[in-house]
């Protein structure tokens, strides 16, 4: 296995999260990518605890801290089943729709992860 060269920061007490980065680890067959759970308290957070909670953030490595749409588009890059769709993300325009769409499901997010919560139990 080698060495994951992209990092990403993931709410693991959020359900939402929990699904997508499970497909994530699925796909993740090579170890291209760390995905670090930031709920947990022994995780080293390189930016505020709260803006990590926020948004889904990713560092390629030495690379700046992406987060949102563009976090979502390295994370894919990362993966060969994904890497196309991550590398039309790199088109300016494709990446806007794709964070205006990123968005618009935040401000949904609370409501979804209630549902979600409810319908696990």
């Amino acid at each position: 296995m080698k060495t994951a060269r992209l990092t990403v920061w993931y709410d693991g007490a959020c359900p939402l999260c929990l699904r997508e980065i499970a497909l994530m680890r699925r796909l993740d067959q090579g170890g291209a990518i760390a995905f670090i759970d930031i709920g947990n308290t022994d995780s080293v957070c390189p930016i505020d605890r709260q803006t990590l909670l926020a948004r889904l953030h990713a560092q390629d490595a030495g690379g700046p801290i992406l987060s949102g749409a563009a976090a979502f588009a390295a994370m894919w890059r990362a993966l060969p089943a994904l890497s196309l769709l991550g590398q039309l993300a790199r088109i300016p325009p494709v990446l806007w729709l794709l964070e205006c769409a990123y968005r618009l499901f935040l401000k949904v997010r609370p409501r979804l992860q209630h549902l979600v919560r409810r319908l696990e139990r």
